[in-house]
């Protein structure tokens, strides 16, 4: 008996959830309505069209995020984009422009009939640093692009108020990584280079 409770403590000691179970984690479910996706590039990056830059905006994607309250960790990031619904707006073009980049988005570029979804799924996420209700976090995970599967780190911000939870980031990819043409076509208007850089503001209720 004495031996029993004496691993009891020990196992208290040195893993104090160990006794308890591990902490439960709270979901997020992302609010698309109040939350942005978007690529950008200037001049000489994804698209050109008469020396502008473009941003091009996810008007369709789903998500959530799980975490530990108080201290984030154990968390995940799960981000499905409809690559279809990626669409430019720049306010230097005109309507008819960005039609025929949409155009040239989805048959030069994207391909969504065949490849429909960008996936990014955490593997891990590290908290950085912590101040009241702010996270700076290191998400490390799998980015699915144009069928390719790519390990991708992404520096975050999250806070929390309330029930609801923001998690701001950047990150850049090379798409020859992910296999997506460096092509012209149609009117020439569309030219896709190396670096192709995105961002997300990510606003998620608790559920």
């Amino acid at each position: 008996m004495r031996k029993t409770i004496a691993a009891l403590i020990l196992a208290a000691i040195i893993a104090p959830g160990s006794l308890l179970g591990a902490p439960a984690t709270v979901t997020y479910i992302l609010d698309a309505s109040q939350s942005k996706f978007m690529a950008h590039t200037e001049s000489s990056g994804l698209l050109w069209f008469k020396g502008k830059g473009h941003h091009l905006a996810a008007r369709e994607f789903t998500g959530q995020v799980e975490l530990t309250p108080d201290t984030i960790t154990p968390a995940s990031l799960r981000l499905v984009v409809k690559a279809a619904s990626l669409q430019e707006t720049g306010e230097k073009f005109t309507q008819p422009q960005k039609d025929i980049i949409n155009k040239e988005l989805r048959e030069i570029v994207f391909h969504p009939d065949q490849y429909p979804d960008i996936t990014f799924q955490s593997t891990s996420v590290t908290v950085k640093s912590s101040t009241a209700g702010r996270y700076e976090v290191r998400i490390d995970g799998d980015l699915t692009l144009h069928g390719v599967t790519k390990r991708i780190t992404i520096p975050a911000v999250v806070t929390m108020s309330g029930n609801d939870l923001r998690a701001v980031g950047k990150f850049d990819i090379d798409r020859d990584d992910f296999k997506v043409k460096a092509t012209s076509a149609f009117h020439g208007l569309v030219r896709v280079s190396n670096d192709v850089d995105f961002e997300f503001d990510i606003v998620g209720r608790r559920s």
